[in-house]
């Protein structure tokens, strides 16, 4: 079994709802999962835009969302989940406006890719302190039993 990424806000490939967006309230969409390996120990959580800044020369992957050491006995993530209601011990990174917190799609121009990738590791990470997506992926070098992964796309309103 493969672990499966869906969210019961928009569907795998589709346009991601204007209120996850920074044309709505920024918050974040509702995400679960199935298929966490019996070895996995933790989940980490990456949330980035690799056509930044225009889909049509992008130069830059942007980082959105970064959560490690999520429990393997969450199974999802409620849609709008702060910092404080994530699920116990789940630890934040930083995205690459120098937040801990979620933050949604907003892309300058065109209709840009968000790629939610989820991790099951086979060990619990120490405390990383707020790592950037960089730093996380190195910490996860060799620890990846499984990965799953869902893209939903968006474009400004009138862009």
């Amino acid at each position: 079994m493969s672990l499966s990424l869906v969210s019961a806000d928009f569907d795998a490939g589709g346009n991601i709802p204007a209120v996850h967006t920074c044309d709505g309230s920024d918050t974040s969409p509702a995400l679960s999962w199935t298929g966490v390996p019996a070895g996995a120990k933790s989940l980490a959580l990456i949330i980035d835009d690799p056509d930044a800044p225009d889909p049509a020369a992008p130069k830059t992957t942007w980082v959105h969302w970064v959560l490690y050491n999520i429990p393997v006995s969450a199974a999802s993530l409620p849609a709008s989940v702060r910092g404080t209601d994530l699920p116990p011990g789940t630890r934040t990174g930083l995205n690459d406006w120098k937040k801990s917190a979620y933050g949604g799609p907003c892309p300058p121009v065109g209709r840009h890719r968000y790629v939610h990738k989820l991790y099951a590791l086979d060990v619990q990470l120490p405390d990383l302190g707020h790592p950037t997506k960089a730093e996380l992926e190195k910490a996860m070098g060799g620890h990846i039993l499984a990965q799953g992964q869902l893209t939903g796309t968006y474009q400004k309103k009138g862009h």
